[in-house]
């Protein structure tokens, strides 16, 4: 049963990153996976129980990365390339979830709207600590606010994967590139 859970879960994630939380139904899910719809409302009694599932499981995923990033002998800058890695992992072929779902929210019932609003302080504060770090060892330039830099990295990162999505151009390298001449000037 809880290998269904995860299927579920697994599944969601990925319409998700396609279409957004809004547009996908039991009904797509059911018939990706060659069950019932009951069989998923075993799981999930309602699309909120799954929108909320949805947000721990990427809260959880952003927890074990920040405890990986903190207790390794990384580089400022490997972690930090380690982070932006990992947001494109998570993308797949789609965009980021948290972006997706992101752009639901004002559509989102309030439990799920109140569980992406903690994810994406948490993914901020996850980057604001490697730059802070960075800041603190004279890697990331004085001159720059981390906050504000943090928000600038991940609003690159995000916009060049729905670009990729939307205009089929890689420009991902280009835009770390960016990323590091911006840490670094």
């Amino acid at each position: 049963m809880e290998n269904r859970k995860t299927q579920i879960l697994d599944l969601a994630l990925k319409l998700i990153r396609e279409k957004g939380y809004v547009a996908i139904s039991y009904d797509d899910l059911s018939k990706q996976l060659g069950v019932t719809k009951a069989s998923i409302h075993y799981h999930f009694e309602k699309k909120e129980d799954l929108g909320v599932a949805v947000t721990e499981r990427m809260q959880k995923n952003l927890e074990n990365l920040l405890l990986f990033i903190n207790n390794s002998t990384m580089t400022v800058e490997e972690k930090l390339m380690h982070f932006i890695a990992r947001q494109i992992e998570i993308s797949g072929e789609g965009i980021c979830p948290i972006s997706s779902l992101q752009s639901d929210f004002l559509s989102l019932p309030d439990i799920i709207r109140q569980k992406v609003q903690e994810v994406s302080q948490f993914e901020l504060n996850v980057l604001i600590n490697i730059l802070t770090e960075g800041y603190n060892e004279d890697i990331v330039q004085k001159s720059e606010d981390v906050e504000s830099l943090a928000y600038t990295i991940l609003s690159c990162i995000k916009g060049a994967l729905q670009y990729k999505r939307t205009l089929g151009k890689d420009e991902l390298p280009n835009v770390l590139s960016q990323i590091n001449r911006l840490i670094r000037s």
